[in-house]
């Protein structure tokens, strides 16, 4: 009796596959392996002087690959993707380093000789501030400044001479009219032309202020302050 119900159990059973499961198992891709390789060409970016805060992605791309790393070496059965944490890990590291050592080069060596660096917001009003010159714009009047900004897109394109700078992307692009403390009007000497764009430029020469103002087409407010620039890049 007991042989007989053994047989029938054999005939009952499924028949065996060639292969079992564990010999083709699935493994998920690592997801932070993704995203480290997704952000390192997004970081790169950053290696140029108008986005270099983008370079900060780098920062989230080395995470993402250590963590990736870590999933796929704990659960070997459960994610792959190892090799490809592994470039986001190699890539992100040489373009956070890379690009933060490039940057500090550039502004240790930026400044020609003879010139002050001056941030541009020293020169603006806080809001709900008279938009009149401020008190550091006054004290460096007739000297030699070294500062960025972006040129304002009513001052026409191609290669300009003649120019009126703004602090940043918000006044230039999106900001409306410009407070009087938000403009400079930049003269380039010597024969001396930049290109129109949204990229940021540095700028050298005697800085000046017109307390009376001075207006410009396509402006409303008045312009204070003027920058005749020997050096332009």
């Amino acid at each position: 009796m007991a042989t007989q119900l053994e047989e029938q159990e054999q005939v009952d059973a499924p028949p065996k596959t060639a292969f079992s499961e564990s010999e083709f198992p699935y493994r998920a891709l690592s997801r932070a392996a993704v995203v480290a390789v997704v952000l390192a060409p997004l970081g790169a970016l950053g290696l140029t002087p108008t986005f270099a805060p983008m370079l900060v992605l780098c920062a989230f791309g080395l995470l993402a690959a250590i963590l990736g790393i870590r999933a796929t070496l704990r659960y070997p059965q459960e994610y792959s993707g190892n090799l490809l944490a592994q470039i986001g890990l190699v890539g992100n590291g040489l373009l956070l380093v890379g690009g933060v050592s490039v940057h500090v080069y550039t502004y240790a060596t930026e400044v020609p000789e003879g010139y002050a660096r001056i941030s541009f917001y020293s020169l603006q009003q806080p809001t709900g501030a008279p938009d009149v010159p401020t008190a550091a714009a006054i004290e460096l009047d007739k000297q030699d400044i070294f500062l960025k900004g972006y040129i304002h897109p009513t001052s026409g394109s191609g290669q300009l001479s003649r120019f009126v700078l703004v602090p940043d992307l918000g006044t230039c692009c999106f900001g409306g009219q410009p407070r009087s403390t938000d403009m400079m009007e930049v003269t380039l000497t010597d024969g001396q032309t930049v290109r129109s764009g949204l990229r940021k430029i540095k700028l050298a020469g005697r800085f000046m202020v017109t307390p009376s103002g001075a207006t410009r087409k396509d402006f409303d407010n008045p312009v204070y302050y003027r920058l005749r620039a020997e050096h332009a890049k």
